[in-house]
């Protein structure tokens, strides 16, 4: 079987560069439906991109490379496609555009423009052995039982990356992508809970269910959200924002008074009201079993017993909690991951290997890590066009 086009990956990569790539297209995927990813994201309702989208919300080891792709194929572009298709959405906090409706209507969407520009889907198709004869790209494919040979003019490597295993992620990307002569930056779990273990776990796991708004700081960087204490650790949206900064052996500081406004709070409340106990006190800012557990030792009982000395080193304790996790919960709940295919490899207006004419890498698989919000998918979006419209050019 000769086609122009093998795409290998049905998810939101994959969808979008098989819509632009031209007719002659075949786009398979391991999985019973496509774009399984993009289903269960944001809570069923697709948070499909972020109208903060910019390249500095994206971590590479070549954080230039993006700007291009995402110049050239924006979140209005994407959001003009979703309003074209008749999809009502809404946008949230921090610029995130969700579906109204269920999520399935984005990947209902793609697939018809992937339909309509002439690409075939074959889904429940393992991939086996993939080589170029200097030619052509020849697979081998097992569709549900059946053996298919498919020779290709261009190869896509869109089969995401190594996050949630239980939908089906492998490494199938990475190693073609080695296998023809590019290099891999290191992988690891992104945008996921942190966790901690014996004596560091203890106090946390404490304030398992409790939530409130901090400034997480990891690896220079600091984001301003939600934290969720759990009886492993820490969840929440700053916590996996943090996550795609933190490294093995590093702390973390949280802000638990980002603002600022606790100290000078406190202060006046012991001019005014002093016999209030400062645990008291505190519940006016945080939670309750928050504020009793960031008590300092030896904190008078009264507010008009508390020195500014003691006063500072509360607000201390508030506002630079240390805490070095042992790990994070790995891939099996990251959202994604982050390194991959090496872009020094890649053309960052095609997609293409610099190595192989032919061969294209875009979405998770490439070393291009978004922010927590719809920059992934965006991601997704803007290097599955850049690529389709590539090959598209050369037919």
């Amino acid at each position: 079987m000769k086609v122009d086009t093998l795409i290998l990956g049905a998810g939101a990569a994959g969808l979008m560069c098989a819509a632009h790539a031209g007719p002659s297209t075949l786009l398979v995927d391991h999985a019973r439906s496509p774009g399984e990813k993009i289903r269960i994201s944001g809570g069923g309702r697709c948070n499909f991109t972020n109208t903060g989208t910019e390249p500095d919300r994206f971590l590479s080891a070549n954080p230039h490379f993006a700007r291009s792709a995402l110049a050239r194929y924006t979140q209005w572009d994407f959001l003009g496609l979703v309003q074209e298709h008749g999809i009502a959405w809404h946008e949230k906090t921090l610029g995130q555009l969700f579906c109204d409706g269920r999520a399935t209507q984005v990947v209902d969407m793609l697939r018809a423009e992937a339909a309509r520009a002439g690409a075939d889907l074959w889904l429940r198709t393992e991939v086996g052995e993939v080589t170029h004869d200097g030619t052509a790209f020849r697979a081998t494919l097992d569709r549900e039982g059946a053996r298919v040979a498919v020779e290709a003019r261009s190869l896509v490597l869109a089969t995401g990356g190594l996050s949630i295993p239980k939908m089906g992620a492998t490494g199938l990307a990475y190693r073609l992508a080695r296998q023809f002569g590019h290099d891999l930056v290191r992988t690891r779990p992104a945008l996921v809970p942190l966790t901690f273990t014996g004596a560091a776990l203890a106090p946390l796991a404490e304030l398992k269910g409790v939530s409130a708004p901090a400034r997480v700081s990891a690896g220079g960087t600091a984001f301003d959200e939600a934290v969720l204490f759990t009886h492993r650790g820490l969840s929440g949206p700053a916590i996996l924002q943090a996550s795609s900064y933190w490294r093995e052996g590093e702390a973390i500081a949280l802000d638990l008074d980002p603002g600022g406004t606790v100290l000078p709070a406190l202060k006046e409340l012991r001019a005014r009201e002093g016999r209030r106990a400062p645990a008291r006190a505190l519940t006016a800012h945080l939670p309750q079993r928050l504020a009793a557990a960031r008590l300092p030792e030896g904190l008078p009982p009264r507010l008009a017993d508390c020195s500014d000395a003691a006063l500072d080193s509360l607000a201390t304790a508030i506002r630079d909690w240390r805490l070095t996790p042992s790990g994070s919960e790995g891939y099996r709940t990251a959202e994604v991951t982050a390194g991959g295919i090496d872009t020094a490899g890649l053309s960052s207006k095609t997609m293409e290997s610099r190595h192989l004419p032919g061969l294209y890498a875009v979405g998770e698989a490439v070393d291009v890590t978004g922010w927590l919000g719809g920059y992934n998918f965006q991601w997704a979006w803007s290097s599955g066009w850049a690529a389709g419209r590539a090959i598209r050019a050369r037919a």
